[in-house]
């Protein structure tokens, strides 16, 4: 006798549907095809000792289990429930006829509990698209699911359950989540605000038009200047996530196992801090069973990297393109997986080695050469991505014992969302360009027109100041946020004079050591 189901395999961040066919008959060997890997072959222990903990019994019968299509490799447990009740219908010891009518996931335990699995999420997309008559799946994943709204959802917590529910004998409430509801009530909500930080105006002002730009940016400053407490509050003066942008990111968290029992739609932009030490696949993701690296998890956020001139010059190179992109692309023999990195780069690092060169107060310690190759670990190509260089200096105790209370995240994002709204409309009948930092070359000098008088600001700043032919367009994306924030149309001799304020590494006091 052959019973089938369905399941689902997620590849890169989607999901494609699984057949899932058991076939008893004569002999005595168990069988699996279908190109599974080895968690997928281990499922004939976990699957027998699972229907023996629950009442059943494994057929001696010759068994064949296939996965279809046998062309697509299929990876982790998360078969042992479809492949378990296929057998039991084949086998007899299910009655159900509309089986096939279900989408069924989940891991199983040695006693039939059922154990969460990852990307549920792009899952239950795709069960929404084959318009199927259930989900099944574990308990743990059921609210995670029940975003996508127009299925049912049914969450289990063991092999017997799902076999009485399958037969009829009990009834299970599908789960529904309130996805607006869900989203309103946590969008915007952070643990950090920049009311927080006392002084460091300049700083703040900088990441305000870099968060109204979506500009990339980097913090050349001492050690304990506040540079990581700068960035980690980067998040809470984004615009605020739009729906389409939470689902995307959350089939990212849920493919890479990130998301929590209790959770079911990321409503606050993604930040994300990975070591010095990570590798390049972890950074930009791939392995071999490919997943999302710390690029896509910083979809629609912030990905930080502090210390950068520590983290392997490789991984630093290899995201060259994804920063461009905005998505990475994993070549693999037999297939190609794309995953999403549309992500705001920060950086911090120390200005040398020890950590004081043009510091105001205390003297640089550090052998003459060494400056030099410190700041020449960062290559040009990719500082040649980072629209905006500013230096941190400490806090002086005036500024940072002072009664006044800063101005808090809410305020800075209200302005921030205003000039994001700008950009909007300015892009709007431009596909895939949603804010200045996204403008290739050609559209900078077809809408960023300046006067003379700025045109010789501009030159000036370059010769003067040692700028490099590099930190034109920069300054010119730079300049018309700064015009946005101000709700101005075009951009003046003040803006341009503030962009360049900007770029510091590209002056002649830094450019030295960079050569």
């Amino acid at each position: 006798m052959v019973a089938k189901t369905f399941g689902g395999a997620v590849h890169g961040v989607d999901a494609r549907t699984i057949m899932v066919e058991v076939n008893v008959g004569q002999g005595t060997k168990f069988f699996m095809s279908g190109l599974p890997d080895s968690a997928v072959k281990e499922s004939q222990h976990r699957v027998e000792s699972a229907l023996k903990s629950c009442g059943y019994f494994m057929p001696r019968n010759k068994t064949v289990v296939n996965l279809a299509p046998a062309d697509l490799r299929k990876e982790g447990a998360a078969y042992d429930l479809p492949i378990a009740l296929c057998v039991l219908k084949a086998s007899g010891q299910l009655s159900c006829d509309t089986i096939a009518d279900f989408l069924i996931m989940g891991e199983l335990t040695l006693d039939g509990t059922l154990r969460p699995i990852r990307g549920v999420l792009p899952i239950a997309i795709q069960a929404s698209r084959q318009r199927v008559k259930a989900l099944l799946l574990p308990a743990d994943n059921a609210k995670e699911a029940g975003v996508v709204n127009d299925v049912n959802v049914i969450g289990l917590t063991n092999l017997r359950q799902a076999v009485e529910f399958l037969e009829n004998k009990i009834s299970i409430e599908p789960v529904i989540t309130n996805v607006s509801e869900t989203f309103k009530r946590h969008q915007n909500v952070y643990d950090s605000d920049f009311k927080d930080v006392q002084g460091q105006e300049n700083i703040k002002r900088a990441m305000e038009i870099a968060a109204a730009g979506g500009h990339n940016l980097i913090m050349i400053g001492p050690p304990g200047a506040g540079k990581t407490m700068l960035a980690r509050r980067l998040p809470t003066i984004l615009p605020p996530l739009t729906l389409q942008e939470a689902l995307e990111t959350t089939k990212i968290h849920s493919v890479a196992g990130r998301l929590s029992s209790e959770a079911t739609l990321l409503t606050a932009r993604p930040f994300r801090a990975p070591h010095h030490t990570i590798s390049d696949i972890a950074l930009v993701g791939g392995g071999s069973h490919p997943q999302p690296g710390e690029i896509s998890l910083a979809n629609n956020g912030v990905l930080f990297l502090d210390e950068l001139p520590e983290f392997r010059r490789s991984a630093l190179e290899v995201m060259r393109q994804p920063m461009e992109e905005r998505r990475v692309t994993l070549s693999r023999a037999r297939n190609t997986i794309e995953y999403p990195a549309n992500f705001m780069l920060v950086a911090s690092m120390n200005p040398c080695p020890c950590g004081y060169f043009n510091h105001p107060d205390k003297e640089c310690v550090c052998a003459p050469g060494m400056v030099q190759r410190y700041i020449n670990r960062v290559s040009g190509p990719l500082l040649d991505r980072i629209d905006m260089h500013v230096e941190v200096v400490p806090v002086a105790f005036d500024e940072l014992t002072a009664s006044r209370i800063p101005e808090t995240s809410d305020a800075i994002r209200g302005r921030v969302v205003i000039a994001r709204a700008l950009q909007t409309t300015r892009f709007v009948a431009t596909g895939g360009i949603y804010c200045n930092a996204m403008m290739p070359s050609g559209m900078v000098k077809r809408i960023c027109n300046i006067d003379d008088g700025s045109r010789r600001l501009l030159k000036n700043a370059i010769q003067r100041l040692g700028l490099s032919a590099r930190a034109y367009d920069r300054i010119l994306r730079v300049a018309l946020t700064i015009a946005d924030l101000e709700g101005k149309n075009a951009i003046s001799s003040a803006h341009i004079a503030e962009a360049i304020t900007y770029r510091s590494l590209d002056r002649s006091s830094w450019s030295a050591y960079r050569a």
